[in-house]
């Protein structure tokens, strides 16, 4: 089956129950940002609020949930830079997260090499960055999983590593279906971990739970990723990314 013919209601008669929890990785600075700013957490607080007050309002699907749930899904501005499943310019949010924190460790770690590559006036941090990971249940009778049949006949569209096309299309018609996440297979994770694009909060079961806190370490040949509690960690050999173009400048020496 060609992309052309996965129609609405195609895709319909391929939707799948699907029930589990899914990692997501963030800067850890989205809990300390303002509080070099103020003297008293009374003060953060107030911060806060005067920098609440000047978003977009949170989407009346997301309402009640944590803002680490909503905020991809909040802001109504154009989209920069188009991802896998969604479209640069005005389109509607996503929400990446991975089966295990170590394929959402991998995408970052990907990611930010994507960020110095693309910078190349800026020099990469000496010192490692901290990240948190946390997961979230989800729940759905409306996702599409695009490693298993009939699906994954079209993997080769699915996996492309810079070409994003394929994927937004197929998101497009996804949501015109209905459906509410999208599994795939991350193509940063070695051990060929699996990604979920939840296209609506909608599919969330629950509030935020396990939290982990980790450090990666960008490396001239390697990106190290570290957690204390509980004691996990993964190097990740940087030619394991460096198939994706985009990549180019770290390839070839630009960048150290």
């Amino acid at each position: 089956m060609s992309l052309i013919t996965w129609t609405p209601a195609a895709l319909s008669s391929s939707r799948r129950r699907f029930s589990g929890a899914c990692w997501r990785v963030v800067e850890a600075q989205h809990r300390i940002s303002t509080m070099k700013l103020v003297d008293s957490p009374a003060e953060q607080a107030v911060l806060e609020e005067i920098i609440e007050a000047s978003k977009p309002p949170v989407p009346e699907e997301c309402a009640g949930l944590d803002f680490l749930l909503y905020t991809p899904f909040r802001y109504d501005a154009p989209y920069p830079i188009g991802s896998r499943f969604r479209r640069a310019g005005f389109s509607k949010g996503v929400f990446y997260a991975s089966r295990r924190p170590l394929t959402a460790i991998a995408e970052m770690a990907f990611h930010r090499l994507l960020f110095y590559a693309e910078s190349p006036a800026t020099e990469m941090a000496a010192n490692p960055g901290e990240y948190t990971a946390f997961s979230v249940p989800v729940r759905t009778t409306l996702s599409l999983d695009l490693t298993m049949a009939p699906l994954n006949r079209n993997c080769e569209l699915w996996e492309r590593l810079a070409d994003y096309a394929p994927c937004q299309a197929l998101a497009d018609v996804a949501r015109d279906a209905g459906m509410q996440i999208v599994q795939y297979h991350s193509m940063r994770d070695p051990g060929a971990g699996k990604n979920y694009a939840v296209l609506t909060c909608k599919a969330f079961a629950g509030p935020v739970g396990e939290q982990q806190s980790w450090r990666i370490q960008l490396r001239p040949m390697s990106v190290w990723a570290t957690c204390e509690a509980p004691r996990l960690g993964a190097t990740f050999d940087l030619a394991l990314f460096l198939a994706d173009p985009r990549l180019a400048p770290l390839r070839s020496g630009d960048k150290k």
